[in-house]
């Protein structure tokens, strides 16, 4: 089996401002000046990678166990180290899930299936930052 090789670019745009393109064609904005906030900064996109990661693979996996999710919501903070490099050492990530008689036991499933077996990002950022998942469900 070979393994997948994926190639992303990124240029510089102007001081501080960069355009990533992703190995599917897309672009994204990359600002690492704190002060102007106008796209992205590196750090944060991986935040929305995990978000997003772990939301793909749970969404997939309630629609598999029947549960009518209405709306679904990831909410995914970072605490990073104060020494270099600031890498993020605790990640909460909160599932909110709205739905009609969401099973919380078929949720939790989800969440630990996509913690410890398909999301990569998690698995990827694992090894040096705390991964702590919550979750509530709201009817409707």
């Amino acid at each position: 089996m070979s393994e997948e090789v994926r190639k992303a670019v990124i240029q510089l745009t102007g001081e501080d401002l960069f355009v990533g393109y992703t190995p599917s064609g897309n672009q994204v904005t990359i600002d690492t000046d704190h002060t102007r906030d106008s796209a992205p900064t590196p750090m944060e996109l991986l935040l929305l990678a995990l978000g997003s990661c772990t939301g793909v693979d749970i969404v997939s996996i309630l629609h598999k166990k029947r549960q009518k999710v209405n709306d679904y919501k990831i909410e995914v903070r970072g605490q990073r180290r104060d020494e270099h490099p600031r890498s993020y050492k605790r990640i909460e990530v909160h599932h909110i899930v709205t739905g009609r008689s969401i099973s919380e036991r078929s949720l939790v499933q989800a969440i630990k299936l996509s913690e410890e077996k398909y999301c990569s990002v998690a698995a990827t950022l694992r090894p040096t930052a705390e991964i702590v998942s919550t979750f509530e469900i709201i009817e409707g």
